[in-house]
């Protein structure tokens, strides 16, 4: 993997949050991340009137991993409308971690932290496997 170039992840997040259909809350959502074979996908989030059924940034992020060919994501970062490091919300953390190569970069409010670091203690793909191999002892993962 290369460097991480930081500043194009946010120029990328930054033009699909201006792509985001907010009309409800006004509060746009863009965010791209590096898959670990170098492509750069993006999100924006996509409300709907039926507010529940709204669509966040890292949502459309995954369906555009998928879309062009998968992989794992390396680093993200997200934005609000006026281009500011947001936060991905929890729900969102544990759908970067299905995700994510181990170690994935995040820039966030605080500066670069990895996934792990956001999300400690995540469930994951790991632990399904773990529980369909058989019984393990309490505490164990």
């Amino acid at each position: 993997m290369t460097d991480i170039d930081w500043d194009e992840l946010r120029r990328t997040a930054v033009a699909a949050m201006q792509r985001a259909y907010a009309p409800y809350s006004r509060y746009r959502v863009g965010a791209a991340a590096l898959v670990d074979d170098g492509r750069v996908v993006a999100g924006c989030n996509v409300e709907n009137a039926s507010y529940g059924v709204g669509l966040c940034a890292e949502c459309a992020l995954v369906g555009d991993l998928h879309m062009s060919g998968g992989g794992r994501l390396a680093a993200f970062v997200c934005v609000n409308g006026e281009g500011e490091t947001i936060m991905p919300c929890g729900r969102c953390r544990q759908l970067l971690y299905e995700f994510a190569q181990p170690g994935m970069l995040l820039q966030t409010v605080s500066g670069i932290r990895t996934i792990d670091e956001v999300l400690p203690d995540a469930f994951g793909p790991r632990d399904l496997e773990a529980a369909q191999a058989g019984p393990t002892t309490q505490g164990e993962r």
